[in-house]
């Protein structure tokens, strides 16, 4: 087991904690922050090629086992989302599509917050050969180079949709509509401040996300643009990131009850 030293002079004892987080030359931002939920993107963030790890699951197990809420947001469909990850009770809500439906895990209530595009506008994607076209209760999204196709037909029919770019997925969702705004529907109904939510991501649709919380982090495998916007870049990729992350925020508060 390999032993480091954080930047708040803590010692790290977790296996292959070599390298200690950057704050972007910031004040520590684990010090007095009252983090009551972590909000924590999937694919890239805590999911490697689609799968969670069995210490990453453990982490995140023990951060909600605290009595802080663990949410997902993801810009995966619900029924996608159960093809690779099916223990949606690990948290208290999901934010699914991108920020358009939020998931109940307790009560299995899935709740839209917002209107699909319209038929006519699958229509005109089939006849421009776009493929494949998946559908959520309301994201549309296909991959690149379809975009043009996508935004042709958003064009032709005069809609007030807009166009989300993540990693060669198109994603289409109603103006308005991201990470942040159903974030914050989630956390209206849990009572919870977003100052006092951390959240974590890796890629271009998690900007909003990271704008939104008290405290902001990159995996070390997030893109250079979203490691600029963060207030911290954690030591290593992925799930291990993440638990990097749920370390300094326990760890943190432990010490101020000292």
């Amino acid at each position: 087991m390999s032993q480091s030293k954080t930047d708040s002079g803590t010692l790290d004892t977790r296996a292959g904690a070599e390298t200690q987080i950057e704050t972007m030359g910031k004040a520590d931002p684990f010090a007095d922050f009252p983090c009551r939920a972590l909000a924590t993107d999937y694919d890239g963030t805590i999911a490697t090629h689609g799968a969670v790890g069995d210490s990453t699951r453990a982490a995140l197990r023990r951060f909600r086992a605290t009595g802080r809420r663990l949410i997902l947001v993801t810009g995966r469909r619900m029924a996608d989302l159960a093809t690779v990850y099916a223990h949606f009770t690990d948290f208290d809500v999901i934010v699914a599509e991108n920020g358009a439906v939020l998931y109940w895990p307790e009560k299995k209530e899935e709740q839209p917050l917002a209107e699909p595009p319209p038929h006519e506008f699958i229509q005109l994607l089939v006849k421009a050969d776009v493929r494949p076209i998946e559908r959520g209760a309301v994201i549309v999204a296909t991959f690149e180079p379809y975009d043009h196709g996508v935004l042709n037909a958003i064009k032709t029919l005069g809609l007030e949709l807009q166009v989300i770019f993540n990693k060669g997925a198109v994603m289409v969702l109603p103006t308005g509509i991201n990470k942040a705004t159903g974030l914050k529907q989630a956390l209206k109904a849990l009572g919870i401040a977003p100052e006092e939510v951390a959240a974590v991501g890796d890629a271009e649709n998690d900007h909003a996300l990271l704008d939104f919380c008290g405290l902001s982090a990159a995996v070390d495998n997030a893109l250079p643009a979203l490691k600029e916007h963060a207030k911290c870049v954690l030591s290593a990729g992925h799930g291990q990131g993440v638990e990097e992350l749920i370390h300094r925020i326990l760890s943190a508060a432990a010490a101020d009850t000292k």
